[in-house]
């Protein structure tokens, strides 16, 4: 059984990775023509790619930096609870109307929903914060896609 769980583990993370991997080319723009002057290029970026008049140490790109990483921990703390919740089923499934089993099944599919609806939460309210803390546009700011898209507008 156990060999089993684990397999189904393995498979479901190997799902999850093959269509981070192959979905996120899907969502690039052809915005940026040049690297040097798109607003969506941090600076650091631009400033290893060569490009001139860059600031590597700004303020924007730290809080960039640090959205990203928080970002990071929350997608992959999401990730984990949606797999829990799948091993909840799976225990669910497999409880063969056995009370304790069928309640430790349910105990875990809501305790992984609680943690769900908790790293949805705290992706909202971390954005926020930096957002409103730092002050400048974030990597989620709604502001910096209507900029770029009324400049195209604009430019054609």
């Amino acid at each position: 059984m156990k060999h089993k769980l684990t397999n189904l583990i393995a498979a479901i993370v190997a799902v999850f990775s093959f269509s981070a991997l192959t979905i996120a080319p899907a969502f690039a723009t052809d915005e940026c023509t040049d690297i040097c002057t798109c607003d969506k290029i941090t600076s650091a970026a631009k400033a290893a790619y060569g490009c001139s008049g860059t600031d590597q140490g700004s303020e924007e790109d730290f809080s960039k930096t640090i959205q990203g990483i928080l970002n990071g921990i929350i997608a992959s703390l999401g990730l984990v609870a949606v797999i829990v919740i799948v091993i909840g089923g799976v225990m669910y499934m497999t409880s063969n109307g056995d009370a304790g089993k069928l309640q430790k099944a349910k105990n875990t599919i809501l305790y992984a929903v609680i943690g769900l609806i908790i790293c949805v939460l705290s992706f909202a309210i971390t954005n926020f914060a930096i957002y409103t803390i730092g002050g400048k546009t974030g990597a989620n700011d709604p502001t910096t896609t209507q900029k770029s898209t009324s400049k195209t507008i604009k430019s054609k």
